[in-house]
């Protein structure tokens, strides 16, 4: 299978970009999880919204992985919020939530990082677009991302990024998407399509090859 993790590798804001080959590997361990992660949340936005979570079936999901396992789930779902805000997300923002509030998940600063870089190029429309990120980045020690709270402008960030150890957040997520911005590889605007053919990010999907 050839790589599909150049893209997502390179830098769009001016700072240095992932290494191709951790993305890569990102993207692996997201393939892994996405066909149950789908059909998850499918299932919870056809049942009762008022079930506790752990009865729904993300819930169960959610408490059939190891650590490792939940961190890539929790990069997929953060990852398909992100990119369909603007479509039925419940079910996955409950999930993306519930795996914020978990503490000593073991994540890395590369896996920060592309969160970030993810939730600034959705741009301040997307619900939660900094909940599993900042959550992420609170159990990295000060020094782990480059840059610091202080040097992003006014409303870069919400309030509870001040919380976070010095150093820990870098500039980079002060970066905005302009209004109307539309993201060049989202094919879900193509004229005409489903969008239950589009729940899946293409790179994503554990059937597509490049």
């Amino acid at each position: 299978m050839g790589s599909v993790a150049g893209r997502a590798a390179a830098s769009t804001d001016g700072h240095p970009p992932l290494d191709t080959a951790v993305v890569q590997r990102f993207y692996d361990r997201m393939r892994a999880v996405a066909p149950a992660a789908l059909g998850a949340i499918e299932r919870d936005r056809a049942d009762d919204p008022g079930r506790p979570f752990d009865d729904t079936s993300c819930g169960r999901l959610l408490g059939s992985l190891d650590p490792d396992g939940v961190r890539a789930l929790g990069m997929w779902v953060h990852h398909w919020c992100m990119r369909f805000y603007d479509d039925d997300t419940r079910p996955g923002l409950r999930l993306l939530r519930e795996i914020a509030s978990r503490p000593a998940l073991g994540w890395t600063p590369d896996e920060v990082r592309w969160m970030l870089r993810e939730s600034h190029a959705a741009g301040p429309a997307a619900d939660d677009r900094f909940t599993l990120p900042l959550a992420a980045a609170a159990e990295l020690p000060p020094g782990a991302l480059p840059g610091a709270v202080a040097e992003l402008p006014p409303g870069a960030l919400p309030a509870a990024a001040a919380e976070l150890p010095p150093g820990v957040l870098p500039s980079a997520v002060a970066v905005e998407r302009r209004p109307g911005a539309v993201r060049s590889d989202d094919s879900r605007l193509a004229a005409g399509e489903r969008r239950s053919d589009t729940l899946v990010p293409r790179q994503l999907d554990p059937t597509h090859r490049t």
